[in-house]
């Protein structure tokens, strides 16, 4: 039998993948872990805000009852996505983000199919992770792969092409 190492990216996204068992929302389960020189410095999943009751506590997802697709009306939503929490966490502990890479797993789990997102952020997440300066954000893909941005690049598209214009939206792959 030969032992196969996984790749750091391949390592970091598992990591994120454990955070995201710990989610509360009843749609999709997502993990973030932000990485600094190869060391973790914090981790989220989407959930409820701290001492408040989530959608499981509830027993319904808010959102799903209304009828809202995917990647839209989340100001309606009980849940922190997974990078604002990681976001949040790092700020609670003191940690900079300069120049990290976040890795982001998403899982589907409202029907028996469980399937892998592609976890790209949200808009208003992607906002702010231009803002915290990292330079990597990771993604985990439907075909249990991962896609790789640079954050950089995602200035670069914002100040040529319009925010609606971006190829990669959170839940343009969800029906």
């Amino acid at each position: 039998m030969e032992y196969t190492r996984p790749s750091k990216d391949q390592y970091y996204m598992n990591l994120a993948k454990t955070v995201s068992e710990r989610a509360t929302c009843m749609r999709v389960k997502m993990g973030a872990v932000i990485i600094v020189n190869d060391q973790l410095v914090s981790s989220g999943y989407n959930g409820a805000p701290r001492k408040t009751k989530s959608s499981i506590d509830h027993g319904f997802c808010l959102r799903k009852q209304m009828d809202i697709p995917h990647g839209q009306r989340y100001e309606i939503c009980r849940s922190v996505h997974a990078e604002q929490n990681a976001i949040i966490n790092a700020a609670r502990a003191g940690a900079s983000l300069l120049g990290g890479d976040i890795y982001i797993y998403g899982q589907r789990w409202e029907d028996e199919n469980n399937q892998i997102l592609d976890a790209f952020p949200c808009f208003i997440c992607k906002k702010m992770l231009i803002n915290c300066d990292l330079k990597r954000v990771i993604c985990s893909t439907k075909d249990g792969g991962m896609m790789i941005f640079n954050v950089e690049d995602w200035i670069t598209e914002w100040q040529e092409h319009d925010i609606l214009d971006d190829k990669y939206q959170y839940g343009q792959t969800i029906k």
